[in-house]
């Protein structure tokens, strides 16, 4: 059996309930076909590069698979029946990543860093510690 990536785009106005089953419904299609998910990741939803269908976000949901290239086509065939997803792709892949996909561990990095701050500043001191240089037109005055 070959490995593949399926990568679908759901409309930004579903809630996240039907987003996991339209997840679901794929997995199931696949299930019943002779083929296996390993690993589903859901990437949220996002803002598209450009507006699809008048829609500017969509939910983004990834699917690993391993299964023939008849399942794939069934898969495909569903995908593009169904009005709630705007777009997909799926791509043959030489072997599935271990653990998270970048997407993952990118957003994960994200809600670190913006963890780590405090006020949204980061390590910049706040405006009080900084040494009061007085109005500008005394420091060019002092220049001459």
């Amino acid at each position: 059996m070959a490995l593949y990536e399926h990568v679908f785009l759901a409309r930004q106005d579903l809630a996240q309930a039907q987003v996991d089953a339209l997840a679901e419904i794929a997995t199931k299609i696949v299930n019943d076909n002779e083929g296996r998910v390993v690993k589903t990741e859901n990437w949220g939803l996002r803002s598209l590069a450009y507006k699809i269908a008048k829609n500017r976000k969509a939910h983004y949901v990834m699917l690993e698979i391993d299964a023939p290239g008849s399942v794939i086509a069934e898969l495909e065939r569903q995908t593009q029946i169904n009005e709630d997803i705007i777009r997909y792709m799926t791509v043959k892949v030489d072997t599935l990543e271990e653990g998270p996909t970048v997407m993952m561990r990118k957003s994960d990095r994200d809600r670190e860093r913006r963890g780590d701050r405090e006020g949204g500043r980061g390590d910049r001191p706040d405006r009080g510690d900084r040494p009061d240089r007085g109005p500008r037109r005394d420091r060019e005055e002092g220049a001459e």
